[in-house]
């Protein structure tokens, strides 16, 4: 066994290796998007806020999206059966900003009746939007002053039908915060380098500009309506089946859209395994293929080090492979640092590895196996 596990670990892990340094080649290629003067206002945007619970939130995020340079938008707050305030925050703000509008989910879907609110949310809102872009974002977050201008110029100068753009948590100063603004940053960097090549979808949902002509031609959710996650990934998957090579990432740190990880370490898992979900939903073989590698190395790094206990040529092979396996990701992560100003977070990486290696494979397996509780519904 120990034979066996040692030649299909390294396998796995020059795999594993080999994928690392194509996401940096492709990275290191990106150059910065930059707005021209010829690029005047002239794309009308529908921003799409679903918000459930979000009192605590709603108004910085609504406030950042007013302070827009860019005069050609309208808001649209779709509340999801809210507990809290965040219905009666928006419709006070309604009254002073004619930009913002009101719609309660409530008033078209029963609050047990679909396991997908978000993606009702979204398409209501489409349907009363009077923009011809469609703009998403969270209730959490806070958006750049310039972030319609760049979306405006990426339309104007490359016709593209749908765009990623950058996401990352803000710092709050614990050990948990920081694991996940390592964890992200690795996804950001995969997600700006696969999608700038043209290789497998990646994007989220906190930082999306799509037309609203390709949402509909592609029918909607139509298809993926059944699951409670992936109506940033799985929409972006819809429209690059048929609208090849017209995806797009814009890439400028002007564009980055920022929101806070999650508190705890109970509500970290329940993100992630929501996230991961949806993973055996891609008819993509090129992102399942890459799904598949990353749990099944990080599965084989987990057993040998519960069986190196007991074999410690096993636990020295195996901490090798993970020193090679943060020794390549640093590589990787090095630039993506860079663009986000990240670079002393990074030093708390090495220390992170164990952890994000249980992570990914608890996640995983719950993703798949188990349900998850979020914005207090269970999922299953």
């Amino acid at each position: 066994m120990e034979y066996w596990f040692m030649i299909t670990s390294g396998v796995l892990a020059a795999l594993y290796g080999c994928l690392i340094l194509v996401y940096r080649y492709w990275f290191s290629a990106l150059k910065p998007f930059q707005v021209t003067r010829e690029q005047n206002p002239s794309i009308f945007f529908s921003i799409i806020i679903p918000a459930r619970n979000e009192s605590a939130n709603i108004e910085k995020c609504l406030e950042s999206i007013l302070s827009q340079s860019y005069p050609l938008y309208e808001i649209l707050v779709v509340d999801d059966h809210s507990t809290d305030d965040t219905a009666l925050l928006v419709a006070q703000l309604a009254r002073q900003y004619p930009q913002i509008r009101l719609i309660q989910l409530k008033d078209y879907v029963d609050g047990e009746a679909t396991n997908s609110f978000k993606k009702k949310a979204i398409e209501i809102a489409v349907e009363k939007s009077t923009g011809s872009w469609i703009v998403t974002t969270d209730a959490d977050c806070l958006v750049p002053t310039n972030w319609l201008y760049h979306f405006n110029a990426m339309i104007l100068a490359k016709d593209p039908v749908f765009i990623a753009a950058p996401v990352m948590f803000t710092q709050n100063g614990h050990f948990s915060g920081v694991f996940q603004v390592l964890d992200f940053l690795s996804l950001q960097g995969i997600t700006a380098a696969a999608v700038s090549a043209g290789s497998h979808s990646m994007c989220n949902g906190a930082n999306l500009a799509y037309s609203k002509q390709a949402f509909e031609a592609v029918d909607k959710f139509k298809g993926i309506d059944h699951l409670a996650s992936g109506d940033d990934m799985l929409l972006m998957h819809k429209m690059k089946k048929q609208f090849p090579n017209r995806l797009a990432y814009l890439f400028s740190n002007e564009m980055i859209v920022s929101t806070s990880p999650m508190p705890d370490w109970y509500s970290f898992f329940q993100q992630r395994i929501r996230w991961a979900s949806k993973a055996d939903s891609y008819n993509e073989p090129k992102i399942f293929l890459v799904l598949l590698l990353v749990y099944v190395f990080n599965l084989f790094l987990l057993i040998g080090l519960v069986v190196g206990i007991f074999q410690v040529e096993i636990f020295y092979w195996t901490c090798w492979l993970i020193a090679s396996k943060t020794f390549i990701e640093l590589y990787f992560l090095l630039p993506v640092a860079r663009f986000f100003n990240l670079n002393k977070t990074l030093l708390f990486f090495p220390m992170m590895q164990p952890f994000h290696i249980i992570y990914t494979v608890v996640a995983g397996w719950l993703g798949k196996f188990g349900k998850y509780q979020w914005k207090n519904r269970t999922v299953r």
